[in-house]
């Protein structure tokens, strides 16, 4: 098709066309913008049978300190008091002494799974994998197919006869995956070719990575960028800005995000809404939306000082994240990573970007947690969710026949009434 339509965009009209006439709603797809985009950035990259692009509103809350630094958090959400919420949080943080995040371990895991004739052979060689001359030389051989990999472990489970081993390396600033992928692929070639030729290879992914999936593997031992980060909030701030005190809050975090997940058996879900923050962020910053599953597993965890103010801590075992490769080579993606000073690698020291960057998410998300335990602690929650999420515009279903100017008119004009503009303060939403 792209050699028949001579460029990228003359190849998606051809193809909106052609899906035109399968749809049964055939207006829809003129609903789905297409113009103005550089799809050359995206196409045998990102995606496939392109027909268009979805916007989606990018907001931002701040300023944050997040250890030496301030920083902008850009989010990208269609949910209503999501970003005023985030600022409210930023805004009390930021009033006590900002937060401080620590890096607790940096690793990409890829889990094949092999077979042998018998558990015996299986056996012989999860003892071999484990002899650490042995691992030296697979180590070697998986460092050679890439200047940023460098594998750090290789972890072996049993079931009978098939063999789980999980790889772990450091991948730089990107996610690592594809990277890895490679590297594992080629110590799996190696030990079946000179030293296990009755080996069979089932699958490059057994799922003991464990990739986009909640685990406990991974919340035990942790997955891409393992982040712990804490606030001390002062009892004025949590009086005067978050409308609650510290002993409710402490008791609130522990029924709820402590004893309600228990009981409901969740994984990895000790927390108010750090998925929230997490796609939103990780929206706006091109990165593998489908590892939110496991990037937003978080702990987070009040107590009451001796003086008597609020710390607040959130721990996150498997932040999945990158800065470079993927959907972080956008234009708009890159603006955001960008705007929180770390987009693309860091070349005097490999990984600083995406390690940065997993803290900045790991203390936007105590933002978030902190705000929204706080509105429910102040019984705010449904009246700022009806207020700012829920639309005041009537609008209708736009057609082919309205020329684009009837439609900008139509929405300026009703947009532009009183009281469809919010405040000029977000961080007031929930007094």
């Amino acid at each position: 098709l792209h050699n028949w339509c001579f460029s990228l965009i003359n190849n998606i009209l051809c193809r909106r066309l052609w899906f035109s006439d399968l749809c049964s709603k055939n207006r829809s797809v003129d609903c789905i913008p297409h113009q103005n985009y550089d799809y050359s950035l995206s196409s045998n990259a990102c995606c496939e049978n392109t027909l268009g692009y979805i916007p989606v509103p990018v907001g931002f809350a701040g300023p944050l300190k997040v250890d030496d630094r301030t920083v902008y958090i850009p989010l990208s959400t269609t949910e209503g008091c999501l970003v005023a919420s985030l600022n409210r949080g930023c805004r009390a943080l930021q009033l006590s002494a900002g937060v401080r995040t620590v890096l607790l371990g940096d690793r990409m895991t890829r889990g094949p799974v092999v077979c042998f004739e018998d558990i015996v052979q299986a056996h012989e060689f999860k003892l071999w994998i484990e002899n650490e001359d042995n691992y030296l030389l697979l180590k070697n051989i998986f460092n050679s197919t890439s200047r940023y990999a460098k594998l750090t472990a290789i972890d072996v489970a049993l079931s009978g006869r098939f063999v789980y081993l999980r790889f772990s390396a450091t991948t730089g600033d990107a996610m690592g995956m594809n990277m890895i992928s490679k590297g594992v692929e080629l110590v799996l070639s190696e030990l079946q070719h000179n030293y296990f030729p009755n080996m069979k290879i089932i699958s490059l992914s057994g799922n003991y990575c464990v990739d986009k999936k909640a685990s406990a593997m991974n919340w035990i031992v942790g997955r891409g960028k393992s982040v712990s980060c804490e606030a001390v909030v002062r009892r004025s701030v949590v009086s005067d800005i978050l409308k609650t005190d510290v002993d409710s809050l402490v008791e609130l975090n522990t029924l709820k995000n402590l004893v309600g997940s228990a009981r409901a058996g969740v994984l990895g879900g000790f927390n108010a809404h750090s998925a929230n923050i997490v796609a939103a962020i990780f929206l706006s910053t091109g990165q593998d939306i489908a590892e939110v599953v496991g990037s937003s597993q978080c702990l987070t965890f009040l107590e009451k000082t001796e003086n008597g103010d609020l710390r607040i801590s959130c721990t996150m075992p498997t932040l999945e994240v990158g800065t470079v490769g993927g959907g972080t080579v956008l234009p708009a993606q890159k603006a955001c990573l960008e705007i929180l000073g770390c987009a693309g690698s860091c070349d005097e020291f490999p990984g600083n970007n995406a390690r940065r960057f997993s803290r900045i998410i790991c203390a936007a998300v105590l933002a978030g947690e902190l705000s929204l335990l706080s509105a429910l602690c102040a019984g705010h929650l449904v009246r700022s969710h009806m207020r700012y999420n829920r639309s005041n515009l009537k609008l209708k279903s736009a057609t082919v026949e309205d020329s684009f100017l009837e439609q900008f008119t139509t929405l300026t004009n009703r947009a532009l009434k009183p009281k469809n503009i919010a405040p000029q303060s977000c961080s007031t939403v929930f007094m």
